[in-house]
């Protein structure tokens, strides 16, 4: 099973130091042989051999996923999650057991030490919608997608999700354009006047979203995360990966991540038949008022992860996203042109105007 690169990235700092190889480094050799130890053991204890174990695609995380042939136990494919502490598996398998319990198809948790941050899944495969969505199949897909996303949020959320609601959206936007972009951009900090002109506009617009509803927010629900497996019926023919940054948030979000992506381009026809069938799903909803919470999270979304890929690029040396920045950004201009985005456009045009909203010049792409 292939994995997406979802935005919702949280890394540490890389420490970078030039042709030296310091002291700390020999550590993290030890440290890599001891973990990979560990993983041997806990392999071995489930019926797996570490040296058959062969990497897939990695995502923008420290996480690593390793495909494991089948055995004695079970006849398929299984991926090894490698999870390092500090980060935290357990959401992952909280969530991975929601969605299961729905009826749709997430990776079936086979085995897991979470206090290590290891866990052996379920493999679903390589068909990435990225990779598999062609003009023929779009609609069929789409649709399948959505009909998951639906189930998922008309179901209670999980006990304990974080909140992605209005306070937080127009926080974490605000950091990636003004501790990233920002100082890359113009090699200074930002004025006090623009993050406050800029936080009050997203504050604003981000009310559209207050009166609800709210559900189950994977925030990630693109097309690098979803898996096509025909052999299913309905609903879960979509495979859905990456969930362990999902939150309680506005049912809107989900459907700009995998309608509006980042890293590819989705032709607008596309899009109008999707939220058509969405509208149609979910007859409870106010199609005008949904529209305005859409428009709303689009601008939301593409002004911070135009901005995150700059942070990608300084902070992580992973200056290879950077290619989805002026998609990124026309993406948000567009959401810009919508009445319910006003109030930040204005603020953006006062401080972030049209020419400027692109790569900073030294990581153009």
């Amino acid at each position: 099973m292939q994995r997406g690169e979802g935005p919702e990235v949280q890394r540490g700092e890389d420490n970078d130091r030039g042709c030296d190889v310091p002291a700390q480094s020999f550590q993290g050799i030890r440290q890599s042989v001891i973990r990979d130890r560990l993983i041997e053991q806990f392999l071995k204890q489930h019926g797996y051999d570490w040296q058959d174990a062969r990497p897939l695609a990695q995502d923008a995380s420290f996480r690593r996923y390793l495909r494991l042939p089948g055995n004695d136990v079970l006849a398929g494919n299984a991926v090894l999650m490698d999870a390092p502490p500090p980060d935290n598996v357990r959401p992952f398998l909280t969530i991975a057991g929601h969605i299961h319990a729905l009826g749709l198809s997430a990776p079936r948790i086979i085995a897991s030490d979470a206090a290590n941050g290891l866990v052996i899944e379920e493999d679903l495969g390589d068909d990435l919608y990225s990779t598999v969505m062609t003009p023929d199949n779009a609609a069929s897909l789409l649709e399948a997608a959505i009909d998951a996303l639906v189930v998922i949020q008309r179901a209670p959320p999980p006990v304990g999700l974080p909140a992605w609601d209005r306070a937080v959206m127009r926080d974490t936007a605000c950091g990636t354009l003004f501790d990233w972009w920002w100082p890359a951009m113009h090699a200074t900090h930002a004025p006090a006047a623009a993050r406050a002109d800029i936080s009050e506009a997203l504050s604003t617009i981000l009310s559209h979203l207050e009166p609800g509803p709210t559900c189950f927010v994977h925030r990630d629900f693109f097309a690098g995360n979803l898996l096509w497996l025909p052999d299913r019926s309905g609903a879960r023919q979509t495979g859905i990966i990456d969930f362990q940054g999902a939150a309680n948030g506005h049912p809107a979000y989900d459907l700009v991540s995998l309608l509006q992506d980042a890293r590819r381009d989705m032709p607008a026809e596309w899009e109008a038949a999707a939220i058509t069938h969405y509208l149609a799903a979910r007859p409870e909803l106010d199609p005008a008022v949904f529209r305005a919470a859409y428009a709303v999270c689009a601008a939301q979304r593409h002004l911070r992860v135009a901005c995150q890929w700059v942070r990608l690029a300084r902070r992580d040396h992973r200056p290879e996203y950077l290619i989805h920045g002026p998609r990124t950004w026309r993406l948000l201009t567009r959401a810009l042109r919508e009445p319910a985005t006003v109030p930040l456009a204005a603020a953006l045009d006062r401080w972030v105007p049209e020419p400027l909203r692109r790569n900073p010049p030294e990581h153009a792409s």
